[in-house]
Order: structure tokens, then C-alpha cells, then sequence
């Protein structure tokens, strides 16, 4: 394999020549790349990575086999450390204001930005990989550059979160498809639980799900938090709309939705539960998973579930919040050469490519040459995820993705004004005023 820049065309094929290649093989190639990668480890170096814990199993076998070859290949041991996707960023803060702890961080949305200056440059990775693979998207730039324009972490994938439904139940409900607007998507919601079949969202702090929906309800209605100069605007007429209407959906959902986290949903649907969620695509590749071995019921779910892109509301313009999910080096870390070349072997076609189709499409990538990856065309249940790193919109919406963007993400001001008002701890005007003053304080 020579290490000449990749067409879409190229990629493809790659990817189908590694689909009946051998490890054996892949680890030959790794240990060529390590020799030509301008990236050089430090003598003696190991890594310690912290990452959010698998949501689909066979991405992290993949993601694994991946580290086990990069260590063959460099002699660099790399030792990955799981936490539930709501622990990434206080422990990623805890370490940036003590100077130590893990190498790189692997966390959500803008994480990097909450401490630009602990996090160290990566704008070689970047610029390598975007020459290589048809370069980044435009969202990837958004969340990847820090102040100055200098990269400050590669964002390495996104989890599209979609719409997951039960086919039988929305066509009981009197729908053969998911709505493409916001007032036909209320109707359903109110037609499955006519029918005690109920959808149900996160309403707790859940830092994927929840934060995903409640964005694009209140975008949706044409809400923000802050305009594009970063000036709070929440306490706004479009605001009050935006609330009302997920009063309104919230009023439909199966009880128990404000303490929900990242993974309740999942069992909620998996258990028969619930007929609606918004989720990544993890459900399905588990109900997946449980039919491969057997198990009837998965199947039946596994048949019978499909996914939609959300509703479009009043701005006329999708409003959609995938999780992008960056990887940052910490400035304090000895070896920074040797993370720079893990960053790089991550996204190489040889791996990425694997990586991909072995996440089942719960990840999307962020480099343009990856439209060509198979995954997108085998099952025509996933291929509306391959835009989602181009359709979301970014953490600081309207605003800027920076250190204050994601001190309002981190502190769950959109968030917990919607579920303040969709359980009834407070009214409108009073969420919204709680809301402002959270953000006045953030963006002071």
C-alpha cells in the first residue's frame, strides 16, 4: 500500500480488498506504516487513553484489534481505559486543571474547548489526514480548530442520533412513516400513546440523547441560546414556542423520562417498552447481535424497527444534533509524538475503514474520502447516517463552538430548562429566566 493521497474510489477499494484480508496481513501493513509516518513515537513511550465506554460491542473489538496493532507495529503499549460517556468530561476537567492523568481524553461534542490552552496542537495530524482523505467536513473544522485557528483535537467520528421506531406501531398508529414536520411528529406521538404503544425521550441529564432531542426541538421552533455573536438570546418569543411544543411531545412519553440517562432508552425499546426513541443506531446493531445468536424475540425487533432523520420545524431547515466525539492530546502529557501517531493509524483508511463497518454505522466519519466505505450502502436501514457529520449543527448552535459553547453543554442549560418545564418544576417564563441567567453567567 503506498501512502499516496486516497480518491473516494481508492478508499473503496481498500475497503474491499481488507474485507478478505488476514490479520496477518493488516499487522504487515501497520508495521510498514510505522516506517513511513511522519509521525515518530518517543523512545519508550506508552499511552494511556481514556475513552467513553462501547455502546456497540463489535466497535470496540475492532477499535481494540486496531490499538493491538498500532502497539505491534510502534512497540508503543497502549493501555484504554472505559467510562460511561456522562464521566468523560469531569475527569477530562479534573485532569486539565491538575496537570495529569491520561494522554488523550476521547470525549463528546466540544469538549476540548472547555480548557483550549491545557490541550496540545494537532494541526500536522489534521492537515496530514485532510490531505489524504478529500479533506475534513465543514462541522469537523468547526469542532476541531481552537483559538488562533490551530487544531486542538481531531474529531475522529460522530453518532448519528436518529429517530428509532417499530414499523407494526407507527402503522397501527395510523402512519406509514415517521412525519418530515414537527406538527405531523406531535400527532404521532399522540397517536402511539392513544394506542398504549408510547415513545419516549430522555429527559434526565443525559449528555447524548437528551442533549440531542431538546436541541433540535427548540432549534426546530427557531430558539437559541446565544446569536452568532455570541449574544444570549433564549429569553425570546421562539424560545416560549420551542417549549411548548416539547411540553407537548413530553406529555406523550411513557413514564419514568426524567431520570432517564444514555442507556435507558435502549433497554426501554430493546424490552418491547416503548415503540419511539431517539437514539445512534446502537439498538438496532444489538437487536442485531441477539438475532445472530438465536435469540426470536431480537429478531422480531431487529424485523420490525427502522430509523428516520428528525422532523423538520417552522425554520424550514433540518435542526439535527449528532455527537461528535473529538480526540485530544493533554498538553502535560511526555508523549505527545506517540499520541499524534495514534491519532493518525486511527483514521487510515486500512483501520478506519474496518472500524466503520464493524460499528454497524452507530460512528460516521469526518473525512470526506468515507462516503465510499461499504456500511453505507449494505443495509438501507443505516444509509441516511452517512451525512451526519454534515447535516447537524454544532454545540454552540447560532454561536460559536468555544470554551463557553461547551460550559453551557457541560452545565446542561438547554437541557434542564426543558425538562423543568416538560415535568412541570417550573414554568415557561421561569425556566427561560433560570436559563438566561445560566447563560449570562457563561457568556459574561
Amino acid at each position: 500500500m503506498t501512502q499516496s493521497n486516497f480518491t473516494r474510489r481508492n478508499v473503496l477499494k481498500t475497503g474491499a480488498v481488507l474485507a478478505g484480508a488476514s490479520a496477518a496481513n493488516l499487522a504487515l501493513w501497520a508495521q510498514a506504516w510505522a516506517q513511513a509516518s511522519p509521525f515518530k513515537p518517543e523512545k519508550g513511550a506508552s499511552i494511556q487513553l481514556l475513552r467513553w465506554k462501547r455502546f456497540v460491542q463489535a466497535e470496540e473489538d475492532a477499535f481494540m484489534v486496531l490499538v493491538a496493532n498500532f502497539t505491534k507495529a510502534t512497540g508503543v503499549e497502549v493501555k484504554v481505559i472505559n467510562e460511561s460517556l456522562d464521566d468523560v468530561q469531569p475527569k477530562a476537567s479534573v485532569a486539565a486543571n491538575t496537570n495529569q492523568g491520561p494522554d488523550m481524553f476521547w470525549g463528546l461534542y466540544s469538549l476540548p474547548h472547555l480548557f483550549p490552552t491545557k490541550v496540545a496542537d494537532v494541526t500536522d495530524v489534521a492537515n496530514y489526514l485532510g490531505k489524504k482523505y478529500g479533506g475534513w467536513v465543514d462541522t469537523a473544522q468547526t469542532y476541531g480548530k481552537g483559538p488562533g485557528g490551530k487544531w486542538i483535537c481531531i474529531p475522529v467520528a460522530y453518532n448519528g442520533n436518529v429517530i428509532n421506531y417499530r414499523q407494526s406501531m407507527i402503522e397501527k398508529a395510523g402512519f406509514k412513516e415517521i412525519p418530515k414536520d414537527t406538527a405531523g411528529f406531535l400527532e404521532l406521538m399522540k397517536a402511539l400513546k392513544e394506542k398504549s404503544t408510547p415513545g419516549g425521550f430522555a429527559l434526565g441529564r443525559a449528555s447524548g440523547d437528551g442533549n440531542a432531542w431538546v436541541h433540535w426541538a427548540l432549534w426546530s421552533q427557531g430558539a437559541n441560546l446565544v446569536d452568532a455573536k455570541d449574544n444570549v438570546i433564549i429569553n425570546s418569543p421562539e424560545t416560549v414556542k420551542g417549549l411548548e411544543y416539547a411540553k407537548a411531545l413530553s406529555d406523550t412519553f411513557v413514564p419514568g423520562t426524567a431520570s432517564w440517562n444514555d442507556a435507558f432508552n435502549n433497554k426501554a425499546f430493546l424490552s418491547g417498552e416503548i415503540s419511539l426513541t431517539n437514539n445512534g443506531v446502537s439498538i438496532y446493531a444489538a437487536a442485531k447481535a441477539g438475532a445472530a445468536k438465536g435469540d426470536a424475540k431480537m429478531k422480531e425487533i431487529m424485523d420490525d424497527m427502522n430509523h428516520s432523520l428528525w422532523p423538520i420545524g417552522p425554520v424550514g431547515k433540518p435542526t439535527e444534533f449528532h455527537i461528535a466525539y473529538p480526540l485530544m492530546i493533554m498538553k502535560y502529557s511526555k508523549v505527545p509524538n506517540a499520541c499524534k501517531a495514534f491519532m493518525a493509524f486511527m483514521l487510515e483508511a486500512e483501520n478506519y475503514n474496518k472500524w466503520l463497518e464493524e460499528a454497524v454505522a452507530y460512528l460516521t466519519h469526518p473525512l470526506n474520502a468515507y462516503d465510499a466505505n461499504p456500511v453505507w450502502r449494505t443495509d438501507p436501514k443505516l444509509s441516511m447516517l452517512k451525512d451526519a457529520s454534515r447535516r447537524t449543527l454544532t454545540a454552540g448552535g447560532l454561536g460559536s463552538v468555544g470554551e463557553k459553547a461547551a460550559g453551557a453543554l457541560a452545565d446542561f442549560v438547554m437541557l434542564d430548562m426543558v425538562a423543568s418545564v416538560c415535568t412541570g418544576r417550573a414554568t415557561i417564563k421561569d425556566a427561560i429566566a433560570v436559563a438566561e441567567r445560566q447563560a449570562k453567567r457563561i457568556y459574561r
